[in-house]
């Protein structure tokens, strides 16, 4: 089984209880599991009001799940880290720079979730758009990408071709896409990670795309891996999805801390 999974939620944004959440990576055979609790920083009205519906507030209690995450040391037989997960928009660089420095996280994940200030998993907005209008989207998402990747704000950068589990998206991205990322991801101490999020899901795929991870590894790439799990019982089964395909490809994924 994969060692560590760095990716994972907790109460704390969309996902089970903490202490639920690392029984299940113990029991999974992980060595370490990060909770990587969904967070946004962004001053702008449309993302603070996302921010309000959503209630991903871990900017105002990590320092409380940081007592939380402290009080399993002894429970499992596992390794605990306290991470975050991003979203990024270049608009926002100077608040997310700041909260990291400020809140001095194991390490930072960082992720594009909005086109239009809309969430890209919103399939009736997108779909209603013209062919055109859908295709300079996922242009913009790449340019959004490569913005993230290049700041280095962020140890891990999530699930990179996200756009495809929309449907309005899927297909559209290209190899120039694939290849414009990977160079960024050569130059940068960030790392994509392989996600599981959806594989056993309607996505039924990991992120990225095969034909994206063979052009990431082409590049020199390094990966890491996360599950992207959201309830106890999606641990186990996205951890054996990742080790299968971490043998298929001969893959060391690179510790992140």
């Amino acid at each position: 089984m994969p060692i560590v999974d760095y990716h994972a939620h907790s109460n704390y944004s969309d996902g089970r209880f903490l202490w639920s959440m690392a029984s299940a990576a113990a029991d999974a055979g992980f060595e370490a599991v990060g909770f990587a609790d969904h967070c946004t920083v962004s001053e702008r009205d449309a993302m603070q009001r996302t921010r309000a519906r959503m209630g991903f507030n871990l900017d105002r209690t990590y320092e409380r799940r940081r007592e939380g995450i402290a009080s399993l040391d002894d429970r499992f037989d596992l390794t605990v880290y306290d991470a975050v997960e991003m979203d990024y928009d270049p608009r926002d660089e100077a608040e997310i720079e700041a909260f990291l420095a400020d809140a001095g996280f194991d390490y930072a994940v960082g992720s594009v979730h909005y086109l239009e200030d809309v969430n890209v998993h919103f399939e009736g907005y997108f779909a209603a758009k013209s062919d055109e209008e859908r295709a300079a989207l996922a242009d913009r998402y790449v340019d959004k990408l490569v913005a993230l990747v290049e700041s280095e704000l962020f140890a891990v950068a999530a699930h990179p071709d996200l756009l495809e589990r929309n449907p309005a998206f899927r297909g559209l991205f290209s190899r120039d896409h694939y290849v414009r990322v990977a160079e960024a991801f050569a130059g940068s101490r960030t790392v994509p990670e392989i996600n599981a999020g959806r594989v056993l899901d309607d996505y039924g795929d990991f992120h990225p795309t095969a034909e994206f991870l063979d052009v990431l590894l082409d590049h020199g790439v390094d990966v890491t891996l996360g599950t992207d799990s959201h309830a106890p019982d999606e641990l186990a089964p996205r951890a054996r999805e990742l080790q299968r395909v971490v043998d298929e490809y001969g893959i060391d994924p690179v510790r992140v801390v």
